[in-house]
């Protein structure tokens, strides 16, 4: 058997994964108590509760280091093996996701990035050399930062979600 077949065989049945999402948009309209839909959020529940994963959607947040942090840390006190960060990872002054994120992360992904944008390339070409994303392990758990775009969760979560369970194997050491 090769190792990562036998690293699929011996992951974890069971995967925790929380869902939140950076931005300043929603979180304002939230705060003045506007209904606020949150796509990308909503989609990435759908299809990872699809793939057979435990999802709790913990809201939106702003589009802030220390409250994203904050999140993070909340969210892997609480035990999910698998932290979702959607929007906030554009060029804008205000995206600061990935900022947030990749202090955080004590071993990267970086082929997670890369093979993101490939397949976004597919799909827009040239501009998704803008699509940052970023993902790794922190604290044995997998931390990830999606662009906000629904299109953008949907393929990497298509992409990469079947592979969560084998990631968390890994990053559990």
């Amino acid at each position: 058997m090769k190792a990562h077949e036998e690293h699929r065989h011996k992951a974890p049945e069971k995967i925790r994964i929380a869902v939140f999402t950076a931005s300043s948009s929603r979180y304002y309209k939230r705060l003045e108590g506007q209904e606020v839909k949150d796509e990308s959020g909503e989609k990435a529940v759908e299809i990872l509760q699809q793939q057979g994963y435990e999802v709790s959607y913990l809201g939106v947040v702003n589009d802030d280091v220390n409250m994203i942090r904050r999140k993070i840390i909340e969210a892997v006190d609480a035990g999910f093996d698998v932290v979702i960060v959607n929007g906030g990872t554009g060029l804008a002054r205000r995206d600061v996701t990935i900022e947030a994120v990749k202090p955080f992360l004590e071993k990267e992904m970086e082929g997670f990035g890369e093979i993101l944008r490939i397949e976004s390339y597919k799909k827009i070409g040239a501009a998704a050399a803008m699509t940052r994303s970023a993902a790794g392990v922190y604290q044995g758990r997998i931390l990830i930062a999606l662009p906000g775009s629904p299109d953008a969760v949907t393929t990497a979560l298509n992409i990469f979600g079947r592979e969560f369970p084998h990631m968390v194997y890994i990053a559990r050491g």
